[in-house]
């Protein structure tokens, strides 16, 4: 199964989510865009609604192009709740992992 969430406010400003079930047990949340003030607020209540449905949730940030310290502080509570981060574009990583939150990164492209 999959389905978007999309917030949008101008074409430089938006966030999307897509969502796709794995198996029974994990669902891989797509994120692409800004993660910014309420933005990232809805990312949390996306990713805690899958949780209380008893997913495990696996976040894909590859298409993450830029994060505010709310989001920051968003992701950082998200992990603490067992929420792993994956595919995070090397700028977006370093920024995660310079405040301790685990970061999978992509592959370098040559």
């Amino acid at each position: 199964m999959s389905s978007c969430v999309l917030i949008e406010r101008t074409e430089d400003e938006v966030l999307r989510i897509r969502r796709e079930d794995i198996d029974a047990h994990e669902v891989n949340l797509i994120v692409q865009g800004r993660v910014f003030a309420e933005w990232a607020d809805l990312l949390e209540r996306e990713c805690e609604e899958s949780i209380r449905s008893g997913f495990h949730v696996v976040l894909d940030l590859s298409d993450v192009v830029s994060i505010s310290r709310s989001g920051i502080g968003v992701l950082g509570r998200l992990v603490k709740a067992g929420v792993r981060i994956t595919r995070c574009p090397p700028l977006i990583a370093a920024m995660l992992e310079h405040e301790g939150i685990p970061a999978g990164r992509t592959a370098r492209r040559n």
